[in-house]
């Protein structure tokens, strides 16, 4: 019986190491010449989104003025260096990092709930930042008001909240079902939606509302430095963390009682994502507000290009996620002369649609359309 107990735990093993819930549609590529390919990519996009805008400055001026800030050079003389250095630059780096950050949390979501159709805004920590940050327009409190916490500090305290009531609804009697978690983020995540609609309708002037509507729709129009930092930090180290889990994510994606098989804590591993991605969603919202899609259609998407294994899926995920929305939040700055469009507005035009291409490919490949 021993004997027969480690041969099938063996033959478990071997099959969380292949793709899970494997799609007829993928073709999967060589993950580390698509990886070297995406990083190509963002760099040209970063490159892009630095030069281009109501100024254009050149790539080699780009690099000039990046390279005298990184070596201690005095600036050069004119508006070029500065736009580079304080305008564009950061807000390109915080597009490419909650690019990043939405794709691994979309992607760990998935897994957490196996359900390919969840995504960050599932789990009602996105309307509890959007109620914070909201707040804290109309009450004043990003204005240094009572709370002094700062539109950042009041979204990312509403997440927080949001993300211990939800834990405290979703382990109550002791178990930690997908079920009751996405119930219980729906429901609380649809009461704070409704909660965040008649303080927008408190607003003082048309001024304020607009800012929270367009707060709303996501934007990183008040990215800078500092802004940056936390971001920078934590979406490195959700991949580390989520990396370190994927043959787990695999394992739970086929099924808790195989999962289970394979040794894994499946009760455990739910926690640690919930945490992981609680947390993050709540850090992104935060900084650039609540943008839509790219925490679903990032993973569908990889999935096509390396398949189902997390071991690949998550680092392709972030590196396509912060090329996407590196190109999104360009888009939003130079499409109209005028104004900026939000970039919730685009991720939805463009997701949406691909989306729905994505399904039907999917629909086709496994001969379940109807004539």
């Amino acid at each position: 019986m021993p004997l027969l107990t480690l041969n099938r735990k063996a033959s478990l093993n071997r099959e969380a190491d292949k793709t899970p819930a494997a799609d007829p549609v993928a073709r999967t590529l060589r993950p580390g010449v698509l990886a070297a390919l995406l990083g190509a990519a963002l760099l040209l996009a970063l490159t892009g989104a630095v030069s281009w805008g109501s100024t254009d400055i050149p790539p080699d001026q780009v690099l000039s003025a990046v390279l005298r800030r990184l070596t201690g050079q005095p600036a050069r003389p004119g508006t070029s260096d500065l736009i580079v250095w304080q305008l564009r630059l950061p807000r390109a780096l915080l597009a490419a990092a909650v690019g990043a950050g939405l794709g691994l949390v979309g992607t760990a979501v998935q897994a957490l709930v196996r359900n390919p159709l969840a995504d960050p805004h599932l789990l009602g920590i996105s309307n509890g930042a959007s109620l914070g940050a909201v707040a804290a327009i109309v009450l004043g409190a990003g204005a240094g008001g009572t709370l002094g916490l700062g539109l950042s500090g009041a979204a990312f305290t509403g997440a927080l909240a949001t993300f211990a009531l939800v834990w405290l609804i979703a382990r109550r009697g002791g178990n930690f079902s997908p079920l009751r978690l996405v119930l219980a983020g729906v429901g609380i995540g649809q009461f704070l939606a409704g909660f965040t609609s008649y303080l927008v309708l408190q607003a003082g002037d048309e001024q304020q509302t607009q800012s929270v509507l367009f707060w709303l729709m996501g934007s990183l129009s008040g990215a800078n430095w500092s802004t940056l930092a936390v971001p920078a930090i934590a979406v490195p180290v959700a991949l580390l963390l989520l990396q370190a889990r994927a043959r787990g994510l695999n394992a739970v994606m086929m099924g808790d009682e195989t999962a289970a098989g394979l040794g894994v804590d499946v009760t455990r591993l739910r926690r640690e994502l919930f945490v992981v991605t609680s947390v993050l969603t709540g850090i992104l919202v935060a900084v650039s507000g609540a943008i839509a899609f790219v925490g679903l259609m990032v993973p569908h998407a990889c999935r096509l290009l390396v398949g189902g294994d997390h071991r690949r899926l998550l680092p392709v995920s972030a590196l396509f996620g912060a090329l996407l929305l590196v190109i999104v939040d360009t888009v939003c700055r130079t499409a109209l002369d005028t104004q900026e469009l939000p970039v919730g507005v685009v991720t939805s035009l463009i997701g949406a649609p691909a989306l729905l291409y994505l399904l039907d490919r999917r629909l086709e490949a496994r001969g379940e359309h109807r004539h």
